[in-house]
């Protein structure tokens, strides 16, 4: 391969055209990169804020299961202490809350 040299005609055209050709590669991959990194820094901030989300859903969760937990805990103790006709007012409470639902639902 044999190398231009400086003193023959049209080799400073030609490292012009090479180093207009290499600036303008260059500036598009600033630009590339600029994007990348607005991307990757717009993703960090979404991650930042459904990681957020998340911790936020895990504390209502277990706040929704102590509240679970406590009242389990009293229908059974309810259960245990004979007190049958409270359970059995529950139960029809209960159920004449799902058949109205249901009736509701039928009607529309």
């Amino acid at each position: 391969m044999r190398r231009v040299q400086p003193h023959q005609n049209g080799s400073s055209s030609y490292r012009d055209t090479v180093e207009e050709e290499n600036t303008r590669l260059i500036d598009g991959l600033k630009s590339k990169i600029s994007s990348l990194k607005t991307i990757s820094i717009d993703i960090g901030h979404e991650v930042k804020n459904q990681n957020k989300m998340l911790r936020e859903m895990h504390d209502d969760f277990d706040s929704g299961e102590g509240v679970l937990r406590s009242t389990m805990n009293r229908v059974i103790r309810m259960s245990r202490a004979g007190h049958n006709r409270y359970i059995l007012y529950l139960i029809m409470f209960s159920l004449f809350v799902f058949l109205v639902i249901y009736v509701l639902m039928k009607v529309r």
